[in-house]
């Protein structure tokens, strides 16, 4: 479990993340919504300790982020970053495996290689495997990254905005396969979402923020009620049932 206890951010006199205090629950989807500079991607990466806290704690499974040395903690919990692009030439192949560096320290043994071909072949990259990221596609290459960070083999996956310049049919097929790999390989997966629709559909929790403070958390059905949305982005909305999902129609 990851458990959040008073942390704030602050920069100067500006509170990015006021106080939060909060249990995400092991495996599963959990989806972080708001508004825009509510600090999601903040709190995400102080949970993932690549920004430093202003105060509180941060524990994943009684693990205190701060304290628990890298490569212990890179075998606990990944992070795929929004800007998660690299400078050098590779190919897919050899960005998976950068997956397993907590593991080999730069010396793949035949166990990480296995780990990679096994996570090119879960994200359906074997065809591309060979070829360089810059030959890829956007959603492509968004899949490599995903590969990379389930190769890492962690039972704790963080994403800030993984759709990210993605279409509707590639953001689609991302959100299933994260759900897949929640239920198929038993992650605990959190996303920082911008789309409350993706969110409501694909979650088994959503925590929703505003203003730097988290002002309602729950399970799609207990968050995505016209009361609590209008509360967190100030608008107006319609709730409907897809597919036994509560999802919603919003109108700014």
């Amino acid at each position: 479990m990851i458990e959040i206890s008073k942390v704030s951010k602050a920069y100067g006199d500006a509170i990015v993340v006021r106080d939060v205090s909060l249990q995400l629950p092991r495996r599963g989807v959990t989806s972080i919504i708001g508004p825009n500079g509510a600090g999601k991607s903040t709190l995400l990466s102080m949970i993932s300790r690549l920004l430093p806290m202003s105060a509180g704690t941060v524990t994943v499974d009684g693990l205190d982020v701060t304290q628990t040395p890298s490569d212990i903690l890179a075998r606990r919990l990944s992070i795929l970053r929004q800007d998660n692009r690299v400078s050098s030439r590779l190919t897919v192949r050899d960005l998976v495996e950068f997956g397993r560096c907590p593991y080999s320290k730069g010396r793949l043994t035949t166990e990480d290689r296995a780990h990679a071909a096994r996570a090119i072949g879960y994200l359906d990259l074997e065809p591309l495997a060979d070829r360089f990221l810059d030959q890829l596609s956007g959603g492509q290459r968004q899949r490599a990254y995903v590969a990379m960070v389930l190769c890492q083999d962690t039972d704790y996956v963080l994403f800030d905005e993984p759709l990210n310049n993605l279409d509707m049919k590639h953001a689609v097929g991302m959100m299933k396969l994260l759900r897949r790999a929640a239920d198929d390989l038993g992650k605990t997966i959190v996303l920082v979402l911008h789309d409350i629709n993706f969110a409501s559909c694909y979650s088994d929790y959503l925590v929703a923020m505003r203003d730097g403070a988290v002002v309602h958390h729950g399970t799609p059905a207990e968050i995505m009620t016209g009361p609590v949305i209008r509360a967190v982005y100030d608008m107006d909305v319609e709730i409907q049932d897809v597919r036994g999902h509560r999802i919603s129609n919003y109108y700014l």
